[in-house]
């Protein structure tokens, strides 16, 4: 993925822009004339005026006519001015005054058009924003370009803020060209068939275009069948255009679907684009691109039915379209032409004209909380009962409908929505309460129609359909006003009372007594009162289409907002736009992880999903290891039928994320091998390669070299080594022995080639021949981004790149380290917009940027300073919903963006990293990892070529130090860190794996510190040594060790001297440590006996004794330290050996003491440490001659302590329900693997269940109703990817990251 490419959203604008040029003609060089200047004062209409000089007809720019202006009789948000152009016409820009000389202008207004007078539809820059910026005084003129041109006879103004000195006032001048078109309309039993001559194609692309409107939710649209009975169907189904290709009468394949709220009865364009093996679906301005299934390969049409499906059986025709289509266009020509003309080509099914005939519904959209409709109560009703009707669309699932008092206010009726689901409520006093309820999913924005009905019985109906009913014992009749949508504000009393939010959305077909309410009436205030009302329109908007939720995280909606559900997709934030998981393994290490299998997502916040792969920290590298489906040495059973063995691999992760983490490491390996007797490799007597394998990117391509070898080079490794069998060959196994066996094998690490995805071997045929391969699993290490790094050495020093294309989401992560108070780390400027991160102050971080609404910031305040030159790491993300930003671990700040506010990003400047073109004072420090939208900045790279930017930045210990545990040592390194593991008495990467040991009775360790001593002879000496003096004479010592044992008494460590001096640790009878010295020969040992008892219970215990001259501490686990002080001698001299478990050599011990270390030890030992030296470490991982004498069994055990790792948790957390749960920065098989091969098969066939589960569940999920999906809240962003197998056990979690399983 590139970074300084636009994402999909801003191609698929760029597709929609060729689309529309191809379909409509429009030239906005040419289609910027006046529409306004040249009309009569007829053509102007205006919700009222000031006086006749104040007309409407005064509105023309820069006139002075009349009173300068029109200016309305009140200045409030219900005014408006209208203007009938004549005819439909292109609108491309507007421009407006105030009133001429005078202090009446408007600085906000709404704009709206029409191609009735009824039905409006309002003006949305980016499809969100209704607000136009107006005048700031009355002559100055502003005009602003449309976005998108305007298709429209009417247009109207509705000022919403004006001089607060003044009144509203206005003068308009609209800028266009006329508009033509060919239009027909069906009535839902008529249609159009085309017969399609085959014509030379004179594009490489195939297009329909089309325009539409309709106010029927569903109905066949078009549909072209084409050569073998593959046809291809626009089909609108609930409001939404779905793409539908056809094999035969009945097989049919929904390839995708796009739009939303179709059936407004607005013109809406639709283009289906064919373009190699992908469409191209568009409605208005968003577009999808789908592949095409292999099976329907050919394009040209014989016939194309517009208006309905001729496949459909009488029984169907109500699924016929009803509305109106214009422009129909296949490649270019004009098809409503050819039917206008009469074409012989063309045959008119039903009643067709040549006009947009439409009805008038005149539409309320309640806009928010306050909004209310109240009718008077008198208006044709009926005293023996009621009849009340209405039809609505919402996305809320509890709001209030329709509400009245019953006569004499003895009773209340209360029609809302409550659970999406029509409830009917009424009160009496002294009556028990009536309830019905009817319908489900109403909030689905769907048109639901709800009528009301009480005569002999009270019902309610819900789409014609659903109806329930009761026999109340007394007349349901309004007894006053009937009140829509929510309450007035004077109406909190007893006279309306709430029972859920008010309502918000869309009214209209309003009946009482089967008699329409006249809405326009209503909005000239000639009938009943209202607030908070857009009447003659739906302002609904669909804010799930298109989906901001990205990653395949699911959307639902209210009035006002949006909401992601991340659940299952491994991202999280306000749009599922940043992954939960660590980009590589390398990244989970420098946590504190250790190994295990972790979900990696190579590119963040890019597209590619996440995947499962094993880490394998037990090194100083950090290994990642991609598992394929046959890892293990596999013999090859001869065969007469074939010449060739051919074998491919899958691996445990898609092509995407293989390549990915290649890519990004700095070495990959794969193990080669070949084992043969009487089976050659390679290179035949005559020259050409018997056998070969594949690798590399996609398919990859063929490789002639073994293991070990040089690309291209048609050798093996023992070729380089000059060591083959047959010096005359490059194979061992290409010498031929027919008695012996031999190999060729080695490591590949060219990464271009890798990873290995097929095998051929040639030599398999003849009889005698044996042989057998293995290819290892892809290791790989080093993440090549987490360490690219720059030190910036003055605040004017900076590197810049292309400019940041964010638009929708941005998202930058980023690690610095400063001793600077302050400076900017990173900015990206626009004409207006920009996007800016920086240190504000020692303890505050700062994301800031304007995306058009004005600026907006989010800060994160440290308790602790940030300039104290260690690494801090600032992740932070701009979206639609929210911007938000974290520092290190502390929680996250976040800031909601305007509900409709501007949303594109647009940046045009270069980058600035550690500078900025904006302000003074730049960055001085370190920057590292830098990530925007899940790509890496080459630092580095560009460091070398800019003047004092320096590449790379070390001092990394200071940061990440504390992760060497148990004594380890960190040590720096160019690019990163390692911890010496040498004076500590465990091991792994951050030597944090203990050293255990099950000790038998039998068993006998021995370290000879002699043999360690210099050599005088060759002066060599060993480093374990250097907290010894050489004659090895202490005046203190520290031991450490854990043990677990039943046995009592019981000698455990045992330290002796040349000169007859000892130090023993062990367990007496009484199930108590003791610790016994003897620094004297001539005196007595001194007993040091701990108060801690019950010592040989089989549960595992620390003790750790320390001496300092006379002066010794002894703690058991967790209890108080106890201090003792001998009385003998102070130096341990002459010290030779420390034996664990049986002592054979008792001499000059206490004949007590010799007898119990004749018995032996019995249990487990670890983590044993006498000052810096580690027995158990020496024995088990670097054994040297004659420095350690095992005797008996030695067996090394996990019964030692788990390590103690402060930075990632262990424990496991189980939910209700819920098979357990795993944090992202766990292991969820933590298990060391030193040969990772072994589990090859057995994931990919894991992985292929998981995938299978992952994807029948989500469509069950899915298939669970639209009514559910609308009620799912939004969830936390702690989600993980689910995942189920029966090799995942033991799980750790955090408490900021859970995962929920299947």
């Amino acid at each position: 993925m590139d970074l300084w490419t636009s994402r999909r959203r801003g191609t698929n604008t760029r597709l929609v822009l060729m689309l529309v040029s191809w379909c409509v003609d429009i030239n906005a060089e040419t289609c910027r004339r006046p529409l306004v200047s040249s009309l009569s004062p007829s053509s102007f209409r205006s919700s009222s005026q000031l006086s006749s000089s104040h007309g409407p007809g005064f509105a023309k720019l820069n006139r002075r006519e009349g009173a300068g202006g029109w200016s309305p009789l009140d200045s409030d948000k219900y005014q408006w001015l209208e203007v009938d152009l004549g005819g439909r016409t292109q609108i491309t820009s507007v421009a407006t005054q105030g009133r001429y000389g005078s202090s009446d202008w408007q600085t906000a207004y709404q704009l709206m058009f029409s191609d009735t007078g009824h039905n409006w539809r309002q003006y949305r820059w980016e499809g969100r924003i209704g607000a136009f910026p107006g005048n700031s005084n009355a002559d100055s003129v502003v005009q602003h370009n449309l976005q998108h041109p305007v298709i429209a006879r009417f247009v109207r103004v509705a000022p919403l803020r004006w001089n607060p000195n003044g009144r509203i006032g206005l003068r308009l001048e609209a800028y266009g060209c006329p508009y033509n078109s060919d239009t027909v309309s069906f009535d839902g039993d008529s249609s159009l068939v085309f017969k399609l001559s085959q014509r030379p194609r004179q594009t490489s692309t195939n297009t329909i275009c089309l325009t539409f409107k309709t106010m029927r939710n569903s109905g066949f649209l078009l549909h072209a069948e084409g050569r073998n009975e593959l046809g291809l169907t626009l089909d609108l189904q609930d409001g939404r255009l779905l793409l539908l290709l056809r094999k035969g009468k009945s097989s049919r394949q929904h390839l995708v679907s796009l739009g939303s709220l179709l059936d407004d009865q607005h013109w809406h364009r639709v283009a289906v684009e064919q373009h190699g093996s992908h469409f191209n679906l568009t409605v208005d301005k968003n577009t999808k691109w789908v592949v095409i299934p292999p099976w329907f390969t050919h394009w040209d049409y014989d016939q194309m039915t517009v208006g309905a499906d001729q496949n459909l059986d009488s029984q169907n025709s109500n699924r016929n379209f009803h509305g109106c289509v214009e422009n129909l266009l296949y490649d270019g020509q004009n098809l409503i032409g050819l039917a206008k003309q009469r074409d012989q080509s063309v045959t008119a099914m039903g009643n067709v004209t040549f006009s947009c005939s439409e009805p008038v519904f005149v539409a309320v959209t309640f806009t928010g909380p306050r909004s209310f409709l109240r009718l008077p109560g008198d208006i044709g009703l009926l005293s023996a009962g009621v009849s009340l009707g209405l039809q609505f669309r919402t996305w809320d699932t509890e709001v209030l409908l329709l509400t009245f008092d019953l006569p004499k206010r003895d009773g209340t009726v209360w029609l809302h929505l409550r659970d999406a689901k029509v409830h009917l409520q009424i009160h009496k006093a002294g009556k028990p309460p009536v309830e019905l309820k009817a319908g489900s999913c109403l909030n689905d924005g769907q048109w639901h129609s709800v009528d009301l009905r009480s005569r002999q019985h009270l019902t309610v109906t819900v789409d014609g359909t659903e109806v329930a009913s009761a026999s109340p014992t007394y007349p349901i009749t309004p007894g006053g006003q009937l009140i829509y949508g929510g309450c007035p504000a004077e109406g909190n009393g007893r006279s309306c009372r709430n029972p859920s939010s008010a309502f918000q959305g869309c009214m209209r077909l309003l009946t009482v007594e089967d008699e329409l309410v006249d809405l326009i009436k209503v909005q000239q205030r000639l009938m009943g009162d209202y607030s908070n009302l857009q009447i003659d329109m739906c302002g609904i908007m669909d804010r799930c289409s298109p989906s901001y939720c990205e990653h395949g995280g699911s959307c639902t909606q209210s009035w006002s907002t949006f909401d992601c559900n991340c659940s299952g997709t491994g991202y999280g934030g306000a749009t599922c736009h940043s992954s939960i998981y660590k980009r590589s393994c390398e990244a989970y290490k420098h946590r504190g992880n250790t190994s295990g299998y972790y979900y990696i997502d190579a590119d963040g916040s890019g597209p590619i999903k996440p995947q499962l792969l094993f880490c394998n920290m037990t090194e100083v590298e950090t290994w990642t290891v991609v598992q394929h489906n046959n890892t293990e040495l596999t013999k090859i059973q001869p065969s007469t039928e074939r010449s060739q063995h051919l074998t491919h691999f899958e691996y445990a992760a898609d092509e995407e994320q293989l390549m990915a983490t290649i890519n990004q490491s700095e070495y990959c390996e794969q193990e080669l091998a070949y084992h043969c007797r009487k089976s050659r490799l390679l290179n035949l007597p005559e020259g050409g390669p018997l056998s070969w394998w594949v690798g590399g990117p996609g398919t990859g391509q063929r490789q002639t070299y073994w293991g070990g070898a040089l690309p291209g080079s048609q050798q093996c490794a023992c070729s380089l080594q000059e060591n083959c069998l047959d010096p005359k060959r490059h194979c061992n196994c290409d010498a031929d022995h027919r008695t012996v066996w031999s190999s060729d094998s080695g490591l590949l690490t060219h990464k271009e080639s890798l990873p290995v995805r097929s095998l051929v071997l040639g030599d398999v045929r003849r009889p005698g021949s044996e042989s057998s391969y293995q290819v290892g699993p892809l290791r790989c290490y080093g993440d090549k981004s987490i360490w690219n790094a720059a030190f910036f050495a003055k605040e004017t020093s900076y590197l810049h790149f292309p400019t940041f294309h964010g638009e929708l989401s941005a998202d930058i992560s980023l690690l610095f380290k400063t001793t600077s108070s302050s400076g900017v780390l990173l900015e990206n400027l626009g004409i207006r917009d920009f996007i800016r991160l920086e240190l504000s102050s020692p303890t505050e971080v700062v994301f800031s940027f304007d995306v058009g609404n004005g600026p907006l910031e989010v800060s994160v305040k440290a308790g602790v300073p940030l300039n104290d030159d260690r690494w801090h790491r600032i992740q932070a993300e701009r979206n639609v919903r929210e911007a938000s930003l974290r520092l290190d671990e502390l929680p996250a700040a976040t800031q909601e963006a305007p509900a409709d506010g501007h949303i594109h990003l647009q940046l045009n400047s270069q980058l600035f990293v550690g500078g900025t073109a904006s302000r003074q004072k730049g960055f001085r420090g370190c920057i590292r990892s830098l990530q925007l939208n899940g790509v890496t900045l080459d630092l580095e790279e560009r460091a070398t070529v800019t003047p004092g930017v320096q590449a790379g930045c070390p001092g990394h210990c200071g940061t990440y130090g504390g992760l060497c545990q148990n004594q380890g040592r960190c040590v720096e390194g160019t690019r990163s860190f390692s911890c010496d593991c040498s004076s500590s008495a465990f091991t792994g990467a951050f030597c944090d794996q203990d050293v255990s040991v099950a000790f038998e009775p039998e068993t006998s360790l021995s370290y000879s510190f002699e043999e360690n001593l210099p050599n005088e002879s060759n002066g060599s000496s060993s480093s374990h040594l250097s907290p010894f003096l050489p004659n090895l004479n202490l005046r203190g010592e520290n031991v450490s060790l854990s043990f677990r044992s039943a046995q009592s008494p019981a000698l455990f460590l045992y330290v002796s001297s040349r000169r007859r001096q000892y130090l023993a640790l062990l367990l007496n009878k009484q199930e108590q440590l003791e610790v016994r010295y003897r620094l004297e020969s001539s005196r007595e040992e001194e007993i040091l006996r701990s108060r801690v008892r019950s010592l040989a219970n089989g549960q595992l215990h620390s003790v750790s004794v320390s001496r300092l001259a006379d002066s010794v501490t002894i703690q058991v686990d967790q209890h108080s330290k106890e201090h003792f002080n001998m009385t003998s001698g102070v130096e341990f001299s002459g010290i030779r050996s420390l034996t664990l478990g049986r002592v054979h050599n008792s001499q000059g011990l206490d004949p007590a003491l010799a007898q119990l270390g004749s018995l032996g030890f019995a249990g487990c030992l670890s983590a044993v440490l006498f000052n810096s030296i580690s027995p158990l470490k020496a024995a088990l991982l670097r054994p040297r001659a004659g420095s350690v004498v095992v005797r008996g069994p030695l067996i090394r055990s996990s019964c030692g302590p788990a390590a103690a790792n402060p930075h990632a948790a262990e424990n496991t957390h189980h939910q209700p329900d819920q098979s357990g749960s795993v944090g992202g920065g766990q292991p969820l098989v933590n298990a060391l693997r030193s040969d990772s091969a072994l589990i090859g098969g057995l994931i990919v066939v894991i992985f292929g269940i998981v995938a299978a589960l992952a994807i029948l569940i989500r469509l069950l999920y899915r298939r669970k109703g639209a009514c559910q999906n609308q009620e799912l809240t939004k969830t936390e962003d702690s989600n993980r990817l689910q995942f189920t197998s029966q090799t995942i056990s033991q799980f750790g979690l955090t408490e900021s990251q859970k995962e929920y399983f299947i």
